[in-house]
């Protein structure tokens, strides 16, 4: 692997050592997750860690190493690049070309939500109509829940209306991310959980099933966090 050189010197070395790590077995694995790569080589997510730890934070790198079109190598993009770098244009760009959740994920929990435009992307992205963009909406709220702990509870406050609104889209991978979304800012702290638990109990009694599937998914979770935290309490 090239350490050396121009960023698309060492996006080459990169991703010619990618392509040594390719396991295509691992793709039929993850198509069984709902993830069908294109242009994917199946390089496992330790390999790209490593891989990233080795080249260190690198904005240009990254450009190159998303530009190349390859699944692993965006994921690898996400993992290297310098999150006070990153532009809101560069944020469009690369959600406007999600295809996969795991790509949508890595890229909002690795990098985007690291960036000073994460709260004004999450509200954008969730009013968007594409699969992928309207999810990295909903994944923004859930990783910023869990990785900004020190943003003020008015910030997720301001997300549930959006989360009752996004429950009604069926889609598998929208609704799936709006479930994560609602149960991680009800993980927060007791005043955020009592919100969230009663938007989610909102949402199960809704004659609506993508709703329902959300809201009955989020009581269950945070009524089981609740009676964790009481046991806790109890034994102390």
């Amino acid at each position: 692997m090239v350490k050396q050189g121009t960023a698309a010197q060492r996006a080459e070395g990169i991703i010619k050592k990618l392509h040594t790590l390719a396991k295509p077995q691992n793709l039929a694995g993850m198509a069984r997750y709902g993830i069908v790569p294109k242009n994917g080589l199946g390089v496992n997510m330790p390999n790209l860690r490593a891989i990233a730890k080795e080249c260190g934070k690198n904005h240009a790198l990254a450009q190159k190493l998303w530009a190349s079109g390859i699944h692993d190598a965006r994921i690898l993009a996400a993992l290297v690049d310098e999150p006070e770098k990153v532009t809101p244009a560069q944020m469009d760009r690369w959600v406007k070309t999600f295809y996969s959740w795991d790509v949508c994920d890595q890229a909002c929990g690795n990098l985007f939500d690291k960036t000073p435009y994460a709260y004004a992307k999450a509200r954008q992205w969730q009013r968007d109509r594409r699969e992928y963009v309207k999810r990295a909406g909903f994944v923004m709220m859930a990783v910023l829940s869990v990785h900004d702990k020190r943003a003020d509870d008015a910030r997720f406050s301001a997300f549930l209306p959006m989360i009752r609104e996004g429950a009604a889209d069926g889609r598998n991978f929208v609704k799936k991310a709006v479930n994560w979304a609602l149960r991680q800012i009800g993980k927060r702290n007791p005043a955020l959980r009592k919100k969230a638990l009663a938007l989610a109990e909102e949402l199960a009694a809704s004659p609506e099933a993508s709703s329902r599937w959300v809201g009955r998914g989020a009581v269950c979770e945070l009524q089981k966090t609740v009676t964790r935290r009481s046991r806790r309490t109890a034994g102390k």
